[in-house]
């Protein structure tokens, strides 16, 4: 327990400080807008899990998806999304 007055004033500076602390929060949260979707994909590296010739699928962010590279990839080569096609992801061999 604090002394007459001072009691007030505790509480009221806790009150600033958390509210404070909310804003600056808040602030920092809003600062970009969440990434979701499939075009978040577009410029990502992938590994092939079977063979795309033209047709394949790819691993990437632990998801398994549907590919087409014309170029062509052997299973365990990386390549780049450069398109989405519906759910079919667009794929060239990666540059190394």
């Amino acid at each position: 327990m604090l002394p007459s007055p001072w009691g007030v004033v505790a509480v009221a500076g806790g009150l600033l400080v958390e509210v404070g602390e909310a804003a600056l929060l808040w602030r920092f949260s809003r600062r970009r807008r969440p990434q979701v979707g499939v075009e978040v994909l577009v410029g990502s590296t992938a590994r092939t899990v079977t063979a795309c010739r033209p047709r394949g699928q790819v691993r990437i962010a632990g998801e398994l998806w549907q590919a087409r590279c014309e170029a062509g990839a052997e299973a365990g080569e990386d390549v780049v999304v450069r398109e989405v096609d519906g759910l079919t992801l667009v794929v060239v061999p990666h540059a190394r």
